[in-house]
């Protein structure tokens, strides 16, 4: 079975092999209709569930499309609207589950119900987000900086801000991919212990410090998100704290003059980054996500083999 819930989990292999099959097929589609499937539909007749107990837009409309230009369908389940919002159980959802559809994908709260629910699923189950790992945007982030350097190896990437869930998965790929890795986070908003001690016995090449400056010296790529995600709580707390590593004109001009700029999108302009920023020509967040498509693709064909 293959399920898609960490980078971490992933080969550099196999991570590599989704990237690449994510540029052929992008490449393939050129000129043809959003709508229109592809000439080879790898997944005719497959459907995807999709689980979601937060909000999206990215993550839903991509994964939507993506099943449909690879010759499947799709179900979106709300989680308050199924009998698990009720109480039943995540191994009784998962195997029931399981009889009616090909992969399931899910946008969760919590980490552990989605390994729960991999554990007991008889199909590929996806980590569309939780509160520990985002790697189908990460992966879609690497696709991105391919395109615009041609390769990751040897890149500088510094994250400023929250030590979050997105911060997580881009450790995870470090060490896979070969990129440095700053991270510039306040005190008390560090990685999770775990995350860290992976990029240490991994041999990653990551940084930590809680100076914005220093995270950004001379780096590649300079990505940012939001200040206070769905589920945070004392916003005021946190934006207080997370104020100084907000990526303005002049937290940029400390990186390499050639750097760009990433966001997962949502964003707050003014609050985490600068409005002439996300919105100037350093910034490639559009075609990030854009490139949350075909990721989704290849990361489904790769799950169903």
């Amino acid at each position: 079975m293959r399920h898609f819930l960490d980078i971490a989990d992933i080969s550099a292999k196999d991570l590599k092999a989704i990237l690449a099959d994510a540029h052929a097929m992008k490449a393939a589609r050129k000129g043809l209709p959003k709508g229109t499937t592809d000439p080879d539909p790898a997944l005719s007749g497959h459907v995807l569930a999709m689980i979601f107990e937060k909000s999206s837009t990215r993550t839903r409309v991509s994964f939507d499309m993506a099943i449909r230009q690879l010759g499947g369908s799709s179900l979106v389940l709300n989680a308050a609207d199924m009998q698990l919002g009720r109480g039943e159980s995540i191994p009784d959802t998962a195997r029931v589950l399981s009889r009616f559809i090909d992969a399931v994908m899910i946008r969760a709260n919590a980490h552990d119900d989605v390994l729960e629910f991999a554990h007991y699923s008889d199909v590929p189950v996806i980590n569309g987000l939780t509160d520990r790992s985002h790697p189908c945007q990460i992966v879609a982030d690497l696709m991105t900086l391919e395109e615009h350097f041609g390769a990751l190896d040897g890149l500088k990437l510094a994250w400023v801000g929250d030590g979050n869930n997105v911060a997580a998965s881009f450790i995870h790929a470090a060490p896979k991919l070969g990129f440095a890795l700053n991270l510039g986070c306040p005190d008390g908003y560090t990685p999770h212990e775990d995350d860290l001690a992976f990029a240490t016995n991994s041999g990653a090449r990551i940084e930590l410090t809680n100076n914005p400056k220093t995270a950004v010296k001379d780096a590649d790529v300079v990505i940012a998100d939001t200040f206070v995600s769905m589920g945070d709580k004392n916003a005021d707390v946190r934006l207080k704290a997370l104020a100084p590593f907000s990526v303005t004109e002049a937290l940029m001009a400390g990186a390499k003059s050639s750097a760009v700029f990433l966001h997962c999108l949502p964003a707050h302009r003014g609050e985490e980054v600068a409005t002439t920023v996300i919105d100037g020509p350093q910034s490639l967040v559009f075609d990030e996500a854009e490139n949350r498509l075909h990721v989704q693709k290849a990361i489904l064909k790769w799950c169903l083999a």
